[in-house]
């Protein structure tokens, strides 16, 4: 199995790229996360999955481990193939999939093209365990940065904000203050929005 491809940037798209390694040319199909990751690079190294079907070999590539294994574990749950899996890891980070998972976020999985409510809690079902045997996450402490997060994006909206210009500021501070309470997270929002 290829398990990385390491080469000149020949050709670059949102949603694939072509690596010239050694005179071979592979194409490889990449997430909006990975496209965002790459810039510029003339040589670039992307992880890579390769997905064997009868009428087809397609390689599927990753700006780094962690997004592949999240695109492993999508594809492991019945109903997600890997356009699905792919569209999810082009809407939201793969930071933002696990810890949607891990807090049993349906709305968040259900927000992206293509998944509806039953696929939304299957995904989460059938990956909570997993993600947080495989991240060592603490369900306690997700689920209380969660609940800080959530009642702040409520007073916001109370107040008149666009839930999701509010829900991107919201994310921005509870990423870069995870232990920040419900006040600190709003009276920070209202100095962004």
């Amino acid at each position: 199995m290829i398990t990385h491809i390491q080469g000149k940037l020949v050709e670059k798209n949102p949603t694939d790229v072509v690596i010239d390694c050694n005179g071979v040319g592979y194409l490889l199909n990449i997430s909006l996360h990975t496209y965002s990751k790459i810039l510029n690079q003339e040589h670039l190294k992307l992880f890579t999955h390769l997905q064997v079907k009868e009428d087809a070999h397609t390689l599927y590539g990753f700006s780094s481990l962690a997004e592949r294994e999240i695109f492993r574990l999508l594809i492991s749950v019945s109903g997600i193939g890997a356009s699905i899996a792919r569209t999810m890891l082009s809407s939201l980070t793969p930071k933002q999939v696990r810890e949607g998972i891990a807090t049993g976020d349906v709305a968040l999985i259900q927000s992206i093209k293509g998944i509806g409510a039953k696929t939304a809690q299957r995904v989460i079902i059938d990956l909570k365990d997993k993600i947080l045997k495989i991240y060592d996450i603490d369900e306690v402490s997700v689920s209380k940065g969660n609940m800080n997060k959530n009642e702040a994006l409520s007073a916001l909206e109370v107040l008149g904000f666009v839930k999701k210009q509010a829900e991107r500021v919201v994310d921005k501070i509870v990423a870069a203050q995870p232990d920040a309470n419900v006040e600190t997270i709003i009276k920070l929002a209202l100095k962004n929005l």
